[in-house]
């Protein structure tokens, strides 16, 4: 058993982990960083954005290369397997690892690999796979162990056919039929996936909407979009069971129907990863999803302790942990890199993808704010039409007096690049966040970026 003391030790080698742990090495800090894995790059890298995008990514260029009449000219159409695509993502997987790994070791971090527990509020036990532990004491510590797929008890995950976000990525057979349950970011995603693999996929929906939280016209927009390319997407349908069998599993709802297919995924829910942080030993206690809460600095109720990332909830996304991890060790060494983070940017990697900030219609109509809408259809763009993605639409939402951007909603390929354009402009201060601005300034021609001049003059028509 070894022992040794930091400055600052951080549970999680994620996003949120990392980002603190390269701010505070940077200031001169003696970090170390604990991991569960004996790779660096968390959930993220291991099980979550990273691979599911790669996969995203591989299965979008088949379908482009499919639906193309140029390469008709030199082949039939082609299908990949799932296994296939998963190649793919190892690929990525490792070069994230690989480049990860060299940050830490430039500046000086020292890893850990192991269970992190804790002793009492400032001291850490790391349980190794060897059977041996190393204790490591700090002055402060973060807590950024992301979080993992809510499980509930009566579905028998070790059937090779129930499977939940995690799993999936383990799988290597391609279901000619899949039900998946649940329909936010996660399910939405992989029913995107699979159906562009040529699966059968039927998304069970618990609530009456796709992806509640945008704007509705993106969400119908997706969810047409989907049902015109075979998903088969049920709203309003509670789980009851799930039983698996050799062949097929058979999924029971609450309206009493059975659905026989080949495989089901359960994507609803995730819970955060504190069940074996032996939290009472540092007075702490989380929530009934496993989640820490947290005050606007990343400070626990143990005010030398603090949480990043999916740990802490809401918004639960890689680019905003990042930006917490280093808010949080912002905060410990007083380096002037803390910030309040808000009006964070949604990326959802449909097919297409989504992207969206600030305000929705319905928020801001129920605010009582007089806005209006702009638009442009990709379909009427000149490099859409060259690309042949000329799915979707980018939707400015400006308030009609003062001409600011109040919301930017995007459906379409590479809509989360396009939306960082109107990001920027949103952000600016003295008058600088205005409509105009898109129409004051030339555009490359064709490109995407070109959209924000067409939506902005569709905009203005409206009230000039």
């Amino acid at each position: 058993m070894s022992e040794a003391q930091y400055d600052l030790v951080i549970i999680g080698s994620g996003p949120a982990g990392e980002s603190a742990a390269m701010n505070a090495a940077k200031a001169g800090k003696k970090v170390a960083v604990v991991d569960l894995r004996h790779l660096v790059g968390g959930n993220c890298t291991h099980q979550g954005t990273i691979p599911s995008k790669a996969l995203r990514h591989a299965v979008n260029q088949v379908m482009q290369f499919n639906r193309s009449p140029m390469f008709r000219h030199i082949s039939e159409q082609k299908w990949l397997s799932y296994s296939q695509v998963r190649e793919s993502a190892h690929r990525v997987i490792d070069k994230q690892v690989s480049m990860r790994a060299r940050f830490y070791s430039r500046n000086g971090v020292d890893l850990y690999y192991g269970v992190a527990s804790f002793i009492d509020p400032h001291t850490i036990k790391v349980d190794r796979s060897d059977d041996q532990a190393d204790i490591l004491s700090a002055h402060e510590i973060i807590v950024a162990t992301g979080s993992r797929p809510y499980r509930p008890p009566e579905v028998d995950f070790s059937h090779p056919r129930l499977f939940d976000s995690d799993t999936i990525l383990d799988s290597s057979e391609t279901p000619r039929h899949l039900v998946i349950y649940g329909a936010g970011v996660i399910g939405s995603e992989y029913a995107s996936i699979f159906n562009g693999l040529g699966c059968k996929v039927d998304l069970i929906n618990p609530g009456d909407r796709l992806l509640a939280f945008m704007d509705d016209e993106i969400s119908d927009g997706l969810s047409y979009h989907l049902r015109g390319h075979g998903v088969l997407v049920r709203h309003n349908e509670e789980f009851v069971s799930v039983d698996g069998f050799d062949d097929h599993i058979v999924l029971t709802l609450a309206s009493g129907k059975k659905i026989k297919a080949d495989a089901f995924m359960w994507a609803n829910g995730r819970s955060g990863n504190t069940d074996k942080l032996n939290m009472p030993a540092a007075g702490l206690t989380a929530n009934r999803r496993g989640q820490l809460e947290v005050d606007e600095f990343y400070r626990t109720s143990v005010p030398h302790i603090y949480a990043v990332g999916d740990v802490i909830g809401w918004p639960s996304l890689a680019s905003a942990a990042y930006d917490q991890g280093r808010s949080a060790s912002g905060v410990i060494v007083d380096n002037n890199t803390y910030r309040h983070i808000n009006d964070v940017p949604t990326g959802i990697y449909t097919i297409p993808e989504i992207s969206s900030v600030g305000k929705t219609e319905r928020e801001l109509t129920q605010a009582k704010v007089p806005y209006e809408v702009g638009k442009a259809y990709f379909k009427d763009t000149a490099r859409a039409q060259i690309t042949g993605e000329d799915v979707g639409m980018l939707k400015l939402l400006f308030h009609r007096d003062t001409l600011e951007l109040l919301g930017i909603h995007c459906f379409g390929d590479q809509a989360a690049e396009i939306l960082h354009i109107g990001q920027a402009i949103m952000a600016q201060k003295n008058g600088g966040n205005n409509i105009q601005y898109f129409i004051e300034h030339t555009f490359n021609y064709p490109t995407m970026a070109e959209a924000y001049r067409v939506a902005a003059l569709n905009g203005l028509n409206r009230i000039f």
